[in-house]
C-alpha cells in the first residue's frame, strides 16, 4: 500500500527508541511518503539530527528559528500540511504536555496547530507506562481523538521486562498504511448527532438540567467520522473538545436543540440521537434571580417538543434514525414500545441497572434493537468501542 503524496510529520521525543525512527523512516520514504521530522532537544541526544535528515532527504527542525539563517519554522505551517503527524518515541514527558496543552518546543507547538490525524507511540519503562498519570494522559489523549499506537512487551533498557517498547517500525508503517487505506463506508454520507445534557432557564442564574457528559454522543460522532461521513454535532453544554473535523453547534436548552435538529435533519442521511433533553422546561423564566423567601416555592413546568418524535414523523426511507431510552425498570419492552412511537430504525438501551454504564463515567453496556425486533446486546465496554459497536451497525443498515 504506497503512501505516495502523503505528508507525514514525525516528531521525536528523548528516548533511548529513538533510534527504531531511523529505520521507520526509511521505510517511509521507501513506501513514496513525504517525510518531515521534527526533534525535541533531548532527542537529539538519542540520534542526530543529520542521520534522519540524511534519510528523509529533508532538513531535521527542532528550534523555532535558525539562528544561522533567521529562517522561522513555521509551526502553524507544519501543521496544517501534514496529512498525519506521527509523535514516535513519545515518552511521558510530552504526553502529558500534549494532553495538557503545554507548548516550550517546536514538536509541541506542531501538534497544537494540527489539524490532520494524531497518532502517538509511547516508548518508556514499565512503571512509568503503567503510572496512574500516564495511563489518564494517555485516556485524555484518546479523548481528543488522537491514535494510540500501543507500546509492546519485551525486554526494557532498565532491564525490566514488561510493556513500554516502542512499537516496532514494521508495526508503526502497517498501522500508518491502514490508516490511509482503512475502509470508509460512509463517505459521501451526512450525519447529525446530538450529544450531551439541555440547560432549562428557571432565571438568570438557575436552571433545570440531568448529569448527561456527553461522551457517547462524542464517541459516535468521532466513529461516524471515522468511516468517512460528513458530521454534524448539536452539543448541550458540556466541557468536551470537539472530536476531529466535526461540524460542531453548541445549544443550550431544548427549544434550540429542536431547532438545531430540524434544521440539520433534511439534509441527513443518519440521525443519531443520544442527547439527554429535557423532558420538561419552566413555564416562565424569571428574568431577576428568584430571592430565597420562607415557605416553598413552587415552579410551574411545561411538556418540551419531542425532537425524536418530531424527527420520526419527517423521516424519510432512505435516512437511518436512530434514538437512545435510558431504563430503569422493564427496560427491554419500554424501548422497544418507545422504538415503534417514535418510527426509529435502531434504539440504543443503557440500564441504570448495569455498573459501568449511564452518565458522566468512560464505560458504557448497552443493548441494541431494531425495527424488526431483532436484538443485540453488548458487554461493557469504553464509549468508544460501544460508538464503534453502534457505528458498525449504522454502516450496515445505510449499505442496504
Amino acid at each position: 500500500m504506497s503512501l505516495k503524496d502523503k505528508n507525514i510529520v514525525i516528531g521525536i521525543c528523548g528516548s533511548i527508541a529513538a533510534y527504531k525512527i531511523a529505520s521507520l523512516v526509511r521505510l517511509l520514504v521507501k513506501e513514496k511518503a513525504s517525510v518531515q521530522v521534527l526533534m525535541t532537544p533531548d532527542a537529539k541526544e538519542f540520534i542526530t539530527p543529520l542521520t534522519l535528515a540524511t534519510l528523509s532527504k529533508r532538513p531535521v527542525l527542532s528550534d523555532y528559528i535558525d539562528r544561522y539563517t533567521g529562517t522561522w519554522n513555521n509551526h502553524v505551517e507544519l501543521g496544517l500540511n501534514a496529512d498525519l503527524l506521527l509523535v514516535a518515541p513519545a515518552t511521558a514527558n510530552t504526553l502529558s504536555k500534549m494532553a495538557h496543552g503545554s507548548c516550550d518546543n517546536l514538536l509541541l507547538a506542531t501538534y497544537l496547530s494540527a489539524r490532520c490525524p494524531v497518532m502517538f507511540a509511547p516508548a518508556m519503562d514499565l512503571d512509568m507506562w503503567h503510572h496512574p498519570s500516564t495511563q489518564e494522559n494517555v485516556k485524555r489523549l484518546l479523548g481528543f481523538g488522537n491514535i494510540l499506537i500501543a507500546p509492546e512487551s519485551g525486554e526494557l533498557a532498565s532491564g525490566l521486562v514488561g510493556e513500554g517498547r516502542l512499537a516496532e517500525p514494521e508495526e508503526i508503517l502497517q498501522q500508518i498504511q491502514q490508516f490511509f487505506y482503512r475502509p470508509l463506508p460512509l463517505k459521501g454520507k451526512k450525519a447529525l448527532v446530538s450529544a450531551g445534557p439541555t440547560h432549562e432557564a428557571i432565571d438568570p442564574v438557575r436552571f433545570i438540567g440531568n448529569h448527561s457528559s456527553g461522551k457517547m454522543g462524542y464517541a459516535i460522532a468521532s466513529a461516524l467520522q471515522s468511516l468517512g461521513a460528513s458530521v454534524t454535532l448539536v452539543s448541550g453544554p458540556t466541557q468536551l473538545p470537539t472530536p476531529p473535523n466535526v461540524n460542531r453547534h453548541d445549544v443550550t436548552s431544548a427549544q434550540e436543540m429542536l431547532a438545531a435538529c430540524t434544521t440539520y435533519s433534511d439534509a441527513s442521511d443518519i440521525i443519531v440521537m443520544s442527547a439527554a433533553v429535557a423532558d420538561y422546561t419552566p413555564l416562565k423564566v424569571a428574568s431577576q434571580k428568584i430571592k430565597k423567601k420562607d415557605g416553598n416555592l413552587e415552579i410551574a413546568l411545561k411538556k418540551t417538543t419531542d425532537i425524536l418524535t418530531t424527527l420520526g414523523k419527517k423521516k424519510t426511507a432512505s435516512q437511518t434514525l436512530v434514538g437512545f431510552a435510558l431504563e430503569t425498570e422493564n427496560e427491554l419492552q419500554n424501548a422497544q414500545d418507545k422504538l415503534k412511537r417514535k418510527n426509529l430504525d435502531y434504539i440504543v438501551l443503557n440500564s441504570m441497572r448495569d455498573e459501568g454504564a449511564g452518565f458522566a463515567g468512560d464505560t458504557n453496556k448497552v443493548t441494541v434493537i431494531d425495527r424488526k425486533g431483532q436484538v443485540q446486546q453488548f458487554e461493557l465496554k469504553s464509549k468508544q468501542q460501544v460508538a464503534d459497536d453502534i457505528v458498525a451497525i449504522i454502516a450496515a443498515h445505510q449499505g442496504l
